[in-house]
């Protein structure tokens, strides 16, 4: 009994962690995203003027870099090009631009991730701490 006491506060202390580690990790991304001053695309379909600051602003920025890339390369990808095409460089451009946000849209999901796994070790550390008292 004296055992499950132990575990279940070292459970409740993890999962503090991952809670504190993702919400200091989703607010580091959120505010990096945004000294960057990006805005989403007028001719966005979704989220149009506003700025990119959180995961779903983010993607919605990097499907239309691609849409204004394809269409300034008439369709072709960077590999699809001519290695003397000076569209080649726009179509680079645009692929390191799209990787950055997607990675920003990737550190937003895992730290979620980490938040609720660290839900999950509290609640289940708390239930271990119960069931030593009974």
């Amino acid at each position: 009994m004296k055992n499950n006491k132990v575990i279940g506060l070292i459970a409740v202390i993890l999962g503090s962690v991952f809670i504190i580690a993702g919400g200091f990790t989703y607010n580091m991304v959120h505010n990096k995203l945004a000294d960057e001053r990006i805005t989403v695309s007028e001719d966005s379909p979704k989220y149009s003027g506003l700025e990119v600051t959180g995961p779903f602003t983010a993607f919605q920025e990097a499907k239309m870099i691609q849409t204004h890339a394809l269409a300034a390369t008439d369709g072709k990808t960077y590999a699809e090009l001519d290695r003397e095409d000076p569209l080649r460089t726009v179509a680079m451009n645009g692929s390191f631009l799209r990787a950055s946000l997607f990675t920003s849209v990737v550190s937003f999901g895992v730290s979620a991730l980490a938040a609720g796994v660290g839900v999950m070790f509290v609640l289940v550390g708390l239930a271990i701490r119960n069931t030593a008292k009974q």
